[in-house]
């Protein structure tokens, strides 16, 4: 199998705008996502709309991608990007892993746990989930929930806690089995030019979670798990939080 990771990033961002380059440790931000990925994946592409992302890609050496600005998702960026990368090499790709570019802590065993779901031949989609240990997450609905079934595939995504523990006391919900979504995907190749064209569903709109178009058009998103923290960077306060936390 051969694999190629796809950071999409885009500059027009609404809560933080130009994310991507923001200055952390002397670094742009996808750099530092950059190159963790590049500890893991030979073949590292940035997926950008912007000429100021693209040139800084080039500017330390990097690989980079120009795509439309029209994309909702990270995935249809990764799955333009994906076609002009077939184009413009003999090389073809077996396995697309989606890096998100906000994520400059992503730890690289992270990336590999998500590629190792592709030892299964049945493996469409894969993804990670973290356990919950804090009552604040549970409720937090900005940090989407995962329920498995026995094969740790995704049964459905919310922002809602799920399961609901009925007869207990939400303070008391930590007592039991909650998983978060860590935002990381890798897609077989035929796999992502069929989930792109799907039409949204009722059920991605009303959550705002694209996976829940994935499984309503019953695809299956084979989960791992990961010990590690999910620290993206979404506003100015989430940047202030990590420049002191010294991780970078």
């Amino acid at each position: 199998m051969k694999f190629v990771a796809i950071i999409p990033a885009r500059y027009g961002s609404t809560r933080l705008p130009g994310k991507p380059l923001i200055n952390i440790n002397g670094k742009p931000m996808v750099q530092h996502v950059y190159e963790r990925s590049k500890q893991v994946v030979d073949d590292v592409y940035v997926a950008t709309d912007d000429e100021r992302i693209f040139d800084v890609i080039i500017g330390f050496g990097g690989k980079v991608i120009m795509t439309s600005k029209k994309h909702e998702s990270g995935t249809d960026r990764c799955a333009e990007a994906i076609e002009k990368i077939h184009e413009d090499s003999e090389e073809k790709f077996d396995i697309i892993v989606n890096v998100q570019g906000d994520e400059p802590f992503i730890y690289p065993e992270q990336i590999s746990t998500v590629m190792s779901c592709f030892n299964k031949k049945s493996t469409q989609i894969a993804t990670l989930v973290k356990p919950i240990n804090n009552s604040e997450d549970i409720l937090n609905p900005n940090k989407p929930k995962v329920v498995l079934n026995l094969k740790n595939e995704a049964i459905y995504f919310s922002r809602s806690p799920i399961p609901y523990i009925k007869g207990n006391k939400e303070k008391d919900w930590i007592k039991h089995k909650f998983y978060k979504h860590i935002g990381i995907y890798a897609y077989r190749y035929d796999i992502l030019k069929k989930i792109t064209k799907l039409e949204p569903t009722y059920l991605e709109q009303s959550e705002m979670l694209e996976q829940l178009r994935w499984i309503e058009n019953n695809f299956k998103i084979k989960v791992e798990f990961t010990e590690h923290e999910s620290l993206s960077i979404d506003t100015k306060r989430d940047l202030m939080k990590i420049n002191q936390t010294g991780l970078l």
